[in-house]
């Protein structure tokens, strides 16, 4: 697999349809964490819990997150993202390229620690995965900060790339 030589102008339909994607699953990860906070607050304590959707709702949204994650990385590589807008300084070029593969990263291990913390009974992948939970959020302010910065800052219209494909 060959990464592409010439950036392209926007991202793909499908590209796009990846990010939202896995916006909104990770939406639905915080906002119906409960049930699954529950069952592992009640196995730790040796006492049995009900059968409850919203656990497996959260067990597979991770197992599809770290798909649409994997995919996305996948076209990023064959057919590349689009360059940073012309206006944007180099430090914060430097910056949103490291955020964006940082964000991959830990979408990833929350994936993998959250797995083998329900699967696996692992009590330092539990942990891992709420550190790792407050980092995500972090970076989720950050980025969408990042909207109103490049509009009323830097004057671009960077939004634009992730609601409109581009062949």
């Amino acid at each position: 697999m060959t990464a592409t030589t010439t950036a392209p102008q926007g991202y793909s339909a499908t590209q796009i349809a990846l990010h939202w994607a896995v916006a909104v699953l990770v939406a639905g990860q915080y906002i119906f964490k409960d049930a699954i906070s529950g069952a592992w607050d009640a196995i730790r304590a040796g006492e049995t819990y009900a059968f409850d959707p919203l656990i497996l709702a959260h067990v597979a949204g991770g197992a599809l997150i770290l798909a649409f994650v994997v995919w996305r990385l996948v076209l990023q590589l064959r057919r590349g993202v689009p360059a940073a807008p012309e206006n944007e300084p180099a430090p914060l070029k430097t910056l949103s390229h490291i955020a964006h593969w940082a964000f991959y990263a830990v979408l990833a291990a929350m994936a993998v620690t959250g797995s083998l913390a329900w699967f696996g009974d692992l009590t330092p992948a539990a942990q891992a995965h709420n550190v790792l939970k407050v980092v995500l959020l972090t970076f989720i302010a950050l980025h969408v900060l990042a909207v109103p910065f490049h509009r009323l800052v830097l004057k671009n219209n960077m939004m634009r790339r992730m609601i409109r494909p581009s062949a």
